[in-house]
């Protein structure tokens, strides 16, 4: 039996992985004032955005000097209970698996105990000239690494 309530995020989300907090605002809904489904995933964009950020990696100094990219090569979302205007929510956001040249996430979207959205992310590294796979560079891959290794 799947159960969407989870007893709290320290429970479900193990340090070093990180919550970004998003409130809905009417720009995110639909007419009858529940989220709009491609904005969960543009929540969980930003969540990994910024998880990024505060591990030292800027996606756009990477874009600027090495020609490198973050791309969603493939994901799973599974949409379990709407976000209405106004929620406050958690998207938590927690490294699987580092390869070469991809990482998983996965992600969840929280209102209080109560679990609305899940996702299973593969981000792929590609030079941005050809759109062609890249291995990440040493730096973030330790980073990375670091952040899989302690969770």
């Amino acid at each position: 039996m799947r159960t969407n309530a989870a007893p709290s995020f320290s429970a479900i989300l193990p340090p070093p992985g990180f919550i970004l907090p998003v409130r809905v605002y009417y720009e995110d809904t639909d007419a009858g004032g529940v989220v709009y489904y491609a904005n969960y995933l543009r929540f969980c964009e930003r969540a990994r955005s910024e998880w990024l950020r505060t591990l030292g990696i800027g996606q756009r100094g990477l874009l600027a000097d090495g020609g490198l990219a973050f791309v969603v090569r493939s994901l799973r979302a599974d949409y379990l209970a709407p976000a209405r205007l106004d929620d406050s929510l958690a998207v938590t956001s927690a490294l699987h698996d580092l390869r070469r040249v991809s990482v998983y996430f996965l992600q969840h979207i929280w209102r209080g105990d109560t679990r609305l959205f899940t996702a299973e992310v593969k981000i792929a590294c590609i030079t941005s000239g050809t759109g062609r796979p890249a291995p990440w560079p040493e730096t973030i891959r330790a980073r990375l690494h670091d952040q899989l290794t302690s969770s």
